[in-house]
């Protein structure tokens, strides 16, 4: 295996890392803990305001990826430059926004995006002692809570050939002490399965050649945790020990929005929404139904109280029934979208790319806007939820919104 020669000077005695671990509150990767955006103990505002932005900060440059929460500490990446081949992974006090630690490192691998992205898209986890953050130029980094250097690779040194013109974004996963870093593209596309302790890689797969800007998902499935790898042949199921496939879907599927686990389901967007329900042998799942009507375009589906949620391209929010696929509702929003909605108290919220929050209340007959609020700046990223919190970063700040009292 090829590592980047810094790897073996920069792992530091497992002593020094934080002992802290993630709580069930806690929002520790893309889409929060389960991956499915929804946090069912959190009470946000319904009607968001000014009065309820407890704080904000400035960011020093771009990004696309969501904020992490690990107790009192928030994180997030940037990247800055001209090239943005500088690199940045932030750490703020939850309870007042103050800046505890900033890290900053060079790019080793390519840093050409998109103008509409950013190297710094991926959204970084946490296993409740590390953050690991991924970068469009496929620089992957392990720091302990306190900011402490933990690891460094360089994947774009190692595997030099990963890359596509318009820039990575597949977030980070980790499970069982493995790390897992979809590095898919037209070229040397792979999955790889690091050592959250050494990153060292414990295995890798060779994957469809073809530009992929999905992330994995996690898939509870008789007693341990799969791995959903999604691209546009359709799911691969891999079991995260050792990388071995338990099964695939050859369906086709969207290389842009993520496959969504619920209720032991995948929802996967492929020829428009189609659901599985995974096998109790381990084989093939079967599919249960497939809706065109409930295509999804940028932002990933949600899935939560026996209902399908659907943004796109025009900015309609679809409504349908998870148990048959057929469509509900349709309400029009303020977009176009590219952040995905989060869910707390059973209301969605979604920000579209202008920065307006909008607050969906699904049990109304049509759907229905409850609250609005106009940030003021682009929004690309997916919001995270944390306590009673919900986080939403721009390419120059972060805002933190506090609602009321937890739900019992």
């Amino acid at each position: 295996m090829r590592l980047h020669p810094l790897l073996r000077i920069l792992v530091i005695p497992a002593v020094a890392m934080s002992l802290s671990a993630a709580s069930p509150s806690d929002w520790t990767q893309f889409r929060g803990p389960q991956g499915n955006g929804i946090a069912p103990g959190a009470r946000l505002p319904l009607n968001p305001g000014p009065r309820d932005v407890t704080w904000s900060v400035d960011l020093p440059g771009r990004g696309l990826s969501s904020p992490i929460i690990v107790g009192d500490r928030v994180f997030v990446t940037a990247a800055t430059g001209i090239r943005q081949d500088r690199l940045h992974v932030l750490c703020f006090d939850v309870a007042t926004g103050a800046l505890r630690w900033q890290r900053r490192f060079w790019a080793t691998g390519r840093t050409m995006t998109h103008e509409k992205t950013s190297v710094a898209a991926p959204t970084p986890a946490s296993d409740g002692r590390h953050v690991f953050a991924l970068f469009s130029s496929n620089d992957c980094v392990a720091l302990d809570l306190d900011g402490n250097l933990v690891w460094f690779r360089g994947l774009g040194r190692d595997y030099p050939n990963a890359s596509n013109s318009l820039g990575m974004s597949s977030s980070l996963v980790v499970v069982d002490g493995v790390l897992v870093a979809q590095v898919e593209n037209d070229s040397e596309s792979f999955t790889v399965g690091i050592e959250t302790a050494t990153g060292v890689n414990r295995w890798r797969l060779d994957r469809p050649r073809m530009a992929n800007w999905t992330s994995p998902s996690l898939l509870p499935s008789g007693g341990r945790t799969l791995v959903i790898l999604q691209s546009g042949k359709g799911l691969s199921a891999v079991d995260p020990a050792d990388g071995r496939e338990v099964w695939a879907f050859d369906n086709g599927a969207s290389t842009i929005p993520s496959t969504t686990v619920a209720d032991g389901r995948l929802f996967v967007p492929s020829r428009g929404l189609t659901a599985l329900e995974p096998a109790a042998d381990g084989s093939a799942p079967r599919q249960l139904w497939q809706a065109s009507t409930l295509r999804p375009d940028t932002s990933s589906p949600v899935v939560f109280g026996g209902r399908t949620y659907t943004l796109n391209s025009a900015g309609v929010l679809t409504c349908g029934d998870a148990a048959d696929g057929r469509r509900v509702w349709q309400l029009r929003l303020k977009g176009p979208f590219s952040a995905t909605p989060v869910v707390a108290g059973g209301h969605l919220y979604c920000v579209n790319e202008k920065g307006v929050l909008q607050v969906v209340d699904p049990s109304a007959p049509e759907g229905a806007v409850v609250g609005e609020q106009d940030l003021g700046q682009t929004v690309l990223a997916t919001p995270s939820i944390a306590g009673n919190a919900l986080y939403i970063r721009s390419d120059r700040r972060l805002w933190r919104l506090v609602g009321s009292a937890t739900v019992e």
